[in-house]
């Protein structure tokens, strides 16, 4: 026997019967599907119909992670219901006037499939949103132990792409996370040596991000502080020169600069003899000098 509305009404009043009637709405070309995607930390608002009027409206919530959950309201007994559902999955509005969902600091876990149904006179409604969340990467950059830059892109959902304003030959390294998240290494390998300024690149959907940093290897002078030293080193050379050493004279010289005064001690002497002769022959007092 066909049903008849009396006994539809009875039967759509039961929550779990809800999907077992066709809706006039329904499309099978997926039409009722949408994707929705957030970002870790924001409150995404789910819409099922600006209008309702209905008599009943379920929030069947399927993550991807964790028990289902669901949220109920009856406008014939004008109360809601919640089974499993943490606070930050709520009504965002009275559900009576706007059956609006919304998820409050949406985290990694709440990915899934969340399904508006209303139940109204003219028939039944569905709609489901599956809920993408994406997790921004933390961008980190810093030198190895070699001098290479090493940039990486931490905890991204999903995968963050990794790029060098100077091209690198590098294959980035991905390691995955239990919670969903990718974490990205790449390491800067170009051929030229000039890493005075490398900038990296970290493309995401939820933002992009870069940062820049110069590395030196290790035990390696900046090439303008060895130009300087050597410069310096170089200048200093050139106006050093080596002491003049003083020049030696050998006992012969010394005798001739003295030569004159020993000349003259001799003469004072030969004239002193020649006067003491002279007296001595004479019998005359060594005083008294026979006048010249």
């Amino acid at each position: 026997m066909p049903i008849t509305d009396q006994n539809s009404k009875a039967v759509s009043d039961i929550p779990g019967h809800l999907l077992t009637r066709p809706s006039p709405c329904f499309s099978p070309s997926g039409n009722n599907r949408v994707t929705e995607t957030a970002t870790v930390g924001s409150s995404p608002v789910l819409t099922c119909s600006p209008k309702t009027n209905a008599t009943m409206v379920t929030w069947k919530i399927m993550p991807k992670f964790g028990g289902h959950c669901a949220l109920g309201y009856r406008a014939d007994q004008n109360k809601t219901d919640r089974t499993n559902c943490s606070d930050r999955i709520n009504w965002k509005f009275r559900p009576d006037r706007d059956p609006t969902l919304e998820i409050r600091q949406v985290e990694i876990a709440h990915e899934g499939d969340y399904t508006c149904e209303l139940v109204k006179t003219e028939g039944n409604f569905h709609k489901t949103y599956h809920l993408t969340v994406l997790a921004p990467p933390r961008l980190t950059l810093y030198c190895d132990d070699h001098g290479v830059p090493v940039c990486q892109a931490v905890a991204g959902k999903p995968p963050a792409q990794i790029s060098w304003v100077l091209e690198s030959t590098s294959t980035p390294r991905e390691e995955a996370h239990d919670n969903g998240t990718v974490t990205v290494l790449s390491k800067f390998t170009a051929h030229s040596a000039n890493r005075t300024n490398t900038t990296c690149i970290v493309s995401h959907p939820a933002g992009n991000q870069s940062k820049s940093i110069a590395c030196r290897p290790p035990g390696k002078l900046p090439s303008v502080f060895c130009f300087n030293t050597c410069f310096l080193f170089h200048r200093l050379c050139h106006k050093t020169k080596p002491p003049e050493t003083a020049p030696t004279h050998s006992p012969q010289d010394d005798t001739v600069e003295v030569e004159p005064y020993t000349t003259y001690v001799q003469k004072e002497n030969i004239i002193y003899n020649s006067v003491s002769d002279l007296t001595a022959g004479q019998n005359l007092p060594q005083r008294l000098s026979p006048a010249t």
